[in-house]
């Protein structure tokens, strides 16, 4: 019931820009041919992140991360230390390559489970991952909404170069929140526990398939070829697949509904504020110029208005002002590793906070906000100094 409602919500919402922007189209104030640039730049993109939804949660149904985690359980040899790294590479890991919602939304449960299973608090895990999911999701086109849509500002049609351009303050991004949990619940994470014994998977006809799908998609997700191609064609053998092994998997909930409306009302609604003016008014807050101060401006407009309003609404107002590869990249460090502070600054974060109250894990918004005011700051500051340092190198 709470995904459904959240899932209405987040419609309800979608269909009101929806509706603005028809009404934008309507009376010229988005011209027809500006729309019709904005379905055509955004269409693969909405594509991608259909067919990976339904990729990571049918690979999630098949027990495949859980399996995972538990093969990381094993491999720390009841280290509690190991065992926390070794969460921190596996979310990296599902971020880079399948995105920041599925972190947050399937790897999250996967974790507090792990953690409870072998005795640690389920928090400083659950942490983790919702932070790293917002920040370690710089490094390729795929991890994030933004970035593909950042890929196609730069016209990259190869992921190496979206890569090369963002692998510095990606790195700062990643190291920078690890750090700071760390220390922050460095008596939690030190101790030591015994391993526990894993479940085998419900079917393992599907859990090999989801396994070698998925397998298989990675290395094409950066490839070169458009990504909703190969995403598509995994989420298609593994509908089949699960259509004749399980079928009650097989529904119209694996469709991202609310975020299918919610990212093409919004799209509408920007680019209509945008003909009148939007671009002027961000400019003046947000300056210009390579320059590491114009940089760190930039990166921290971007963090602002992402915890004021959410990432994407965020990324799409600047987006005409980050005239360069240096000032995308700075304007992607703070609307994805700077969304860390409020609940709405990414989807990522209500999703996650709500798979965590129905595993009975407490994290009230109060703390999660002021660990955010502490994270976000140092984060984006590190990581634009990083673009600044690589744009001068180059």
């Amino acid at each position: 019931m709470g995904a459904y409602a959240r899932a209405v919500r987040l419609g309800i919402v979608g269909g009101g820009l929806l509706v603005l922007g028809g009404v934008a189209v309507a009376s010229g104030l988005l011209p027809l041919d500006e729309a019709a640039a904005i379905g055509e730049r955004v269409w693969p993109i909405l594509l991608f992140a259909v067919a990976v939804t339904v990729v990571a949660e049918l690979a999630d149904h098949a027990g495949l991360f859980a399996a995972i985690a538990e093969r990381l359980a094993r491999l720390a040899r009841g280290r509690g230390w190991a065992l926390w790294v070794l969460v921190v590479l596996l979310a990296v890991a599902c971020t880079v390559f399948l995105s920041l919602d599925t972190t947050a939304v399937l790897l999250t449960p996967v974790v507090v489970l792990l953690a409870r299973h072998h005795g640690y608090p389920p928090l400083p895990f659950a942490l983790t991952t919702v932070w790293l999911a917002n920040t370690a999701s710089l490094l390729l086109p795929v991890s994030n909404l933004t970035n593909l849509l950042a890929e196609h500002a730069l016209g990259f049609s190869d992921p190496g170069r979206f890569a090369a351009l963002m692998v510095a303050p990606a790195v700062v991004a990643i190291v920078v929140p690890s750090a700071i949990i760390a220390v922050v619940f460095r008596r939690e994470i030190g101790t030591r526990y015994t391993p526990a014994e894993s479940e085998p998977p419900r079917d393992p006809v599907t859990f090999r398939a989801a396994a070698v799908v998925v397998g298989l998609l990675l290395p094409l997700l950066v490839s070169g070829i458009p990504v909703w191609i190969p995403a598509t064609g995994a989420a298609v053998v593994l509908l089949a697949v699960f259509a004749v092994r399980q079928r009650e998997s097989v529904r119209l909930g694996l469709v991202p509904w609310g975020l299918l409306v919610f990212a093409s009302g919004l799209f509408l609604v920007v680019g209509a504020g945008h003909a009148i003016g939007l671009t002027d008014a961000v400019a003046a807050i947000a300056g210009g110029g390579d320059s590491p101060d114009a940089l760190l401006r930039l990166s921290a407009s971007g963090a602002a208005a992402a915890n004021a309003v959410n990432n994407l609404p965020a990324y799409l107002a600047l987006e005409p002002i980050a005239d360069s590869p240096a000032r995308i990249a700075a304007l992607l460090v703070g609307v994805n590793a700077g969304a860390l502070i409020t609940p709405w600054a990414s989807l990522a974060v209500l999703l996650w906070h709500q798979r965590l109250t129905s595993l009975g894990v407490e994290m009230p918004w109060r703390r999660y906000v002021l660990l955010g005011l502490v994270a976000a700051p140092v984060t984006v500051v590190l990581a634009t100094l990083a673009v600044a340092a690589t744009a001068s190198a180059s």
